[in-house]
């Protein structure tokens, strides 16, 4: 593990450096590619900038408004850097608020920018499991197969190093084939819930490996029936984007 990276006299938090560059180079892949999706590039930065900075905004106002005594004794913490003041469940809705308001002043196609986005989705996907690795978070069981890594005194399934290679097959699977046009073989919409399927089916099954998860009455893991509702939902959208896509076929 190596949760901080110290250069000289300065230390920094490997975490979040390689989420920000993950953040990059998946925007940087998205906008490259957004023409193959029939996007506009500055139409995908900017939903992204827009998204990151409500995001950002809604997380820390989220987690003041769950510790109101403790900001009201120092409000400057407000403008903390510490990301341990974030509640990331209030960012991500803020974040998607602002940007569907954002997308719907702007006119902006919901399904070829949806598409667009999934190269930075996957690429993220990779980047959480590689900085769970650099902190030692989302840990997996103990387990006696050779590829097991030592943590927290146990030989433990890698479950983040899992999720890295996952995402990687991913971005594989959900990369636009181009037809003689330039432009994605795929319909608008398909590529998107391809990657919902993908990612929450990975998602559940690496659930099962992990030695931190949520447990419910029964034995139940949380984020295994959370996955297993995004999946039925994502493999109904993309039955429906297929079952179109074949009745166009026929009518031509």
């Amino acid at each position: 593990m190596f949760p901080i990276i110290q250069i000289g006299p300065l230390a920094l938090q490997a975490p979040g450096l390689i989420l920000l560059a993950g953040l990059w180079i998946g925007l940087s892949i998205s906008e490259k590619l957004a023409v193959r999706f029939n996007a506009r590039p500055n139409q995908i930065y900017n939903i992204v900038f827009v998204a990151l900075i409500a995001g950002l905004v809604g997380a820390r106002l989220s987690y003041a408004l769950q510790h109101v005594e403790a900001f009201l004794a120092s409000p400057m913490s407000l403008f903390s850097l510490n990301p341990g003041l974030l509640d990331s469940l209030g960012g991500i809705a803020v974040g998607l608020i602002a940007a569907t308001i954002y997308g719907n002043r702007k006119q902006i196609p919901l399904w070829p920018t949806l598409d667009a986005l999934t190269p930075l989705l996957a690429v993220m996907f990779m980047a959480v499991g590689l900085a769970n690795l650099a902190s030692g978070s989302a840990f997996g069981v103990p387990t006696h197969m050779p590829w097991g890594i030592e943590l927290w005194g146990f030989a433990r399934h890698p479950t983040q190093i899992y999720q890295i290679m996952t995402g990687a097959i991913i971005l594989g699977l959900i990369w636009p084939r181009r037809s003689d046009s330039g432009a994605s073989q795929r319909v608008s919409g398909e590529t998107f819930w391809l990657f919902l399927v993908l990612s929450s089916a990975s998602w559940m099954i690496i659930e099962a490996f992990r030695g931190d998860s949520i447990l419910l009455p029964g034995g139940w893991r949380e984020a295994q029936i959370i996955a297993w509702m995004v999946l039925a939902v994502s493999l109904l959208g993309f039955w429906k984007i297929k079952s179109h896509l074949g009745s166009t076929a026929k009518n031509m």
